[in-house]
């Protein structure tokens, strides 16, 4: 059985995907997707969004030796909105994305709070992804799509994330925010901001993995969302930032790098999406997790040495 290529495609779908579906779970929920990823005691640790079955989504951990089969899940929701103490969490937590931070020695999880007012960005700790200390908002609704970098900038830590704008039109740019103790933001800028007219990623893109450190810099995977009458189209797209200056832009493609193909992409919960929250360097090689149609989590790999190329390619 060999791993799919879709044409343009440099990332490589694995044959067994989806690799987790709702039927995986211990327990019953309508769907798993869009999970964080990093590296634990040796294993490939996944926080899974689970959305359950009256809509609200929850955090699960999964383990596996070797990141792509014999996955195991916790028995039981590991890490669950809680309302009565922070009503940032009304509707639920979605979408994790884990930085190990080596400075506090510990990971910081960005994720969304979905609160009356709408969705924002909160962070949380672990040392063992069992207990998670919450450090609470650090934006305003309607935000989110956020990553931590792991290192700090001139002193300060920094913050990709996705707030949504009303003037002069709505849009959904990328900015960055920095703080001197992952409370008190400020800084803020817009790094990325979405193109317009007929572009596939025109009026709404964010952020997908956190930041990926390579030789030449910062690499990005961000989402851009294609409206078309039958509805939103996400794919996915590369930019890359400068090392020492995560403000600075240094290249962005024109073209999107991945997108919706298979039938576990194409139809779903939402149909024709592809959204990574996570994504690993396994020695000169990336392996993507990323949501299929809002319904399952699936698995593509591509070398990092490809990914730059293509970026070099297609960049304006």
């Amino acid at each position: 059985m060999t791993e799919r290529v879709s044409q343009g495609d440099v990332f490589v779908r694995h044959p067994g995907n989806p690799i987790i579906t709702a039927a995986d779970l211990p327990y019953r929920a309508n769907s798993v997707f869009n999970a964080g990823v990093t590296q634990f005691e040796g294993e490939t640790l996944l926080l899974l969004r689970v959305e359950d079955r009256r809509g609200l989504s929850h955090l699960t951990v999964a383990r596996s030796k070797d990141g792509i089969t014999d996955w195991r899940l916790d028995s039981a929701p590991t890490f669950v909105a809680d309302p009565d103490n922070h009503l940032e969490e009304m509707w639920g937590i979605e979408d994790p994305r884990i930085t190990y931070v080596p400075e506090q020695k510990r990971w910081l999880i960005t994720y969304t709070a979905y609160s009356s007012a709408g969705p924002l960005v909160a962070l949380a700790a672990t040392t063992d992804f069992r207990s998670f200390e919450r450090l609470g908002p650090v934006t305003t609704p309607e935000d989110k799509d956020a990553a931590l970098f792991p290192i700090r900038f001139d002193g300060r830590w920094a913050l990709i994330h996705r707030p949504v704008t009303s003037h002069p039109s709505p849009a959904a740019n990328i900015w960055l925010s920095f703080s001197p103790d992952l409370k008190h933001w400020g800084g803020h800028q817009m790094i990325l901001p979405a193109r317009q007219g007929g572009w596939w990623d025109a009026n709404k893109i964010g952020l997908s993995p956190p930041p990926l450190l390579c030789d030449r810099g910062w690499l990005i995977l961000y989402h851009g969302v294609k409206m078309t009458v039958a509805g939103g189209i996400y794919r996915l797209g590369l930019a890359l930032l400068d090392r020492d200056d995560p403000r600075k832009v240094l290249q962005r493609a024109d073209e999107w790098l991945f997108t919706p193909s298979e039938e576990y992409e194409r139809q779903g919960d939402v149909d024709e999406v592809v959204f990574p929250c996570g994504w690993l360097l396994d020695g000169e090689t990336v392996r993507l997790y990323y949501g299929a149609a809002d319904t399952c989590l699936a698995i593509a790999t591509a070398p990092l040495a490809g990914l730059l190329t293509w970026l070099d390619e297609h960049s304006a």
